[in-house]
């Protein structure tokens, strides 16, 4: 696995919230809303993988909405190379952060030719020259994501499942960009499918110098993807780590269940699956103290009077447990 430069972020999420009201649109009373992304902080750094993971729900697409750009926060600022992105250098900055979809077939729009999908980007910018030069990078677009040029005048219900997500990943390299949100981009694929395009991201990443925010609830994925881990449990983080540090040390009890119920076969060391108790609060309550502390087996008095901060446990190991402050 690669070894990301630890020196300036590429993107920066600082303090980000995203609250909607009860109707869904924003303009509920403030008790009703619900807290999507609740405070999140992230430093992504170049030429690394972050993984996000956490159960459905818990606000990982959103914080990946966000840092590409698809979404505004409420509250809390995003940089890109130490720049604050305000609405001037928005559009610019969409060429340098791009996003991959879940579903490699509702993303691509089924009236247009692939060639016209991955030509599009370029003609909408005002990038590649003539149209006869886009469409040469078109095809050599195709080429690089493992795609015969034959693919450009195929529309997208007569590609595979595979092919449509290479299809994803080509469109997203068009205006080549240094970031990449990848949410969930393989979990609509068959497990043979599902290597392929992991290690095409992969080989594309290094090739290219990308630095990826990938998303997953797959945690063996995740593994295999990612230099960091970062863990969100209803709209916050609340543990950060070294990939393997955090697989082999979970130390939040939230971390502790999901890595405990990885198979035997892929841990390196045999755990007892921990099964959570109790119910997932809404993320439209006013919480009080630890939001996990109604599910945690060691909850104890100060997590529900206090919520404890993501602090450092060891160097590049975050945690937001009072079980360690």
């Amino acid at each position: 696995m690669r070894t990301p430069s630890a020196a300036e972020p590429l993107v920066e999420l600082l303090d980000i919230r995203k609250h909607y009201g009860k109707n869904g649109f924003g303009s509920g009373r403030e008790e009703k809303a619900v807290r999507a992304v609740d405070g999140v902080t992230l430093q992504i750094r170049p030429g690394e993988t972050l993984g996000l993971v956490g159960e459905s729900g818990c606000g990982k697409s959103t914080v990946g909405q966000i840092a590409a750009q698809l979404l505004e926060p409420t509250d809390g600022s995003i940089h890109y190379r130490h720049t604050p992105i305000g609405r001037e250098a928005r559009q610019t900055l969409r060429r340098q952060i791009q996003y991959v979809f879940q579903d490699p077939y509702t993303s691509l729009n089924p009236r247009h030719t692939i060639g016209q999908i991955l030509e599009q980007p370029l003609a909408i910018n005002r990038l590649g020259g003539s149209s006869k030069e886009r469409k040469q990078l078109v095809l050599e677009m195709l080429e690089k994501i493992g795609l015969e040029p034959r693919y450009a005048d195929s529309y997208a219900h007569q590609l595979s499942g595979g092919q449509r997500q290479r299809v994803g990943i080509a469109r997203a390299l068009m205006l080549n960009p240094s970031f990449i949100v990848l949410d969930e981009p393989v979990s609509a694929l068959d497990v043979s499918v599902q290597a392929q395009i992991l290690n095409l991201l992969k080989e594309l990443q290094e090739e290219l110098s990308l630095t990826y925010l990938f998303i997953s609830h797959d945690l063996k994925v995740v593994h295999y993807m990612s230099d960091r881990v970062a863990v969100m449990y209803l709209g916050r983080i609340v543990e950060l780590a070294d990939v393997e540090q955090l697989y082999e040390q979970p130390l939040h009890p939230y971390t502790q269940a999901l890595v405990s119920a990885i198979p035997q076969g892929f841990r390196k060391e045999k755990q007892q699956r921990i099964v959570l108790q109790g119910e997932l609060p809404s993320s439209s309550e006013r919480l009080t103290g630890c939001p996990f502390r109604t599910r945690c087996a060691h909850a104890f008095e100060r997590c529900a009077a206090e919520a404890p901060k993501l602090s450092a446990f060891a160097e590049d190991h975050y945690v937001s447990c009072h079980l360690y402050s």
